[in-house]
Parts: structure tokens; sequence; C-alpha cells
């Protein structure tokens, strides 16, 4: 299966299907962080290539529900709101058989810029191998919802609320957006096995 994961730097998605034999190539306006197939620049560029599937991770800045307040109160954040959800929509109806677009819970301004559409499932690490809360929304066309794999939640029930919400809690400074961003591991292995499964399957 030829795999694209658009907007991608850290290459965990990527190699998750590569691991499972699948020609797969990450694209970001950043550079790899691991050597492997990288495409360092637009994604549409690259989205007539012929995929059959893409999982695309696009900005979610100005698209979370957790960042609507900025809009009342940063010049410019109404534009750079329409150019992102414009960008987002543009991602999920490209011209590839099975897409898959993951975002934090988005707030109603874009999902009506979207065009109304809500995230057709929403995931948590601890549902895939994490001590971690962190809901994401994935919206699908042409794939099964992703199915948990090991639920964390009784390891979880000692556990601190600054533990259980770390991400959230990340040390300030030039590198937390990253960490904020990455995709679990578990969670890239599940999209890998589900969506993609081995070549012998």
């Amino acid at each position: 299966m030829k795999v694209l994961i658009a907007c991608e730097y850290s290459g965990r998605v990527r190699d998750a299907f590569i691991a499972l034999g699948h020609d797969a190539m990450s694209c970001d306006l950043l550079p790899t962080d691991v050597p492997g197939p990288h495409y360092t620049g637009d994604v549409f560029d690259i989205l007539d290539q012929g995929w059959d599937l893409m999982i695309a991770h696009p900005p979610c800045t100005y698209l979370c529900n957790s960042g609507v307040r900025w809009l009342y109160e940063k010049e410019g954040r109404w534009e750079q709101m329409q150019e992102g959800a414009k960008f987002f929509k543009d991602l999920l109806f490209a011209d590839i058989p099975r897409v898959a677009v993951e975002n934090p819970v988005m707030h109603g301004h874009a999902r009506d810029l979207i065009g109304g559409y809500k995230a057709s499932q929403t995931i948590q690490p601890w549902q895939f191998g994490h001590t971690e809360n962190k809901r994401t929304g994935l919206w699908l066309r042409g794939l099964d919802y992703l199915t948990p794999t090991h639920d964390m939640r009784p390891e979880m029930a000692t556990m601190t609320y600054a533990e259980k919400n770390k991400i959230h809690y990340a040390t300030p400074g030039p590198d937390r957006w990253k960490l904020r961003s990455m995709t679990y591991q578990g969670i890239a292995n599940a999209m890998a096995q589900q969506w993609g499964g081995t070549l012998n399957d």
C-alpha cells in the first residue's frame, strides 16, 4: 500500500507503516526528525502521486477549541483560522480513496468553515497503551473507526491529575509544541495495523 503521512516531521506514523512492509512517506514543511522517506515542502505538491491512503496531521493552532478565546484577543486570528480551515478541508477531501485527518477537538467557528463536519470518532492515548489523557478527533473517509488496543484506565486510577495530563504540563521551551503535537506510538501502531495491515494479510 502506498501511504502518505501529511504534516508529520517525527516519522512516527510513517515508520509504523514501513515496519509492516508498506511504501510510506511523510511530508512536512520541516525536515524529518529521523531518517526515512520524507518530502520537505508543500503537501499539495505531491497529492497526485497515486496514494492509497493519507493520514494527515494539519496544524491545529487556529482550529482547536482550547484556542478559541484568542480569536477575539489577537489580531489576524480570524484570517489565520480561515486559512487553517481551508487547508484542513482540502486535505480531508483530497482525491485519495482513504483519508484520516487528525486534530484536537475543533471549535464551532472552524467546524462551520469545513462544512459542519464533526469528527468521525474521538480517541484517547489511554485506549492505546499510554497512561495519559489527550482527546483527539479523527475525521475519516473510506476507513473504519480505529479500535482501541490496550485500556490503561486501571493503571491510571491512582495517578495524579498532573501525571495523567502531563502533555498539557510540558515544560515551556522551544520544543514544547513538538512534544504536544507528536502522535503517540500506540496510536501510530494501531493506525498501521488496522488501516494497513501486513502485506501478507
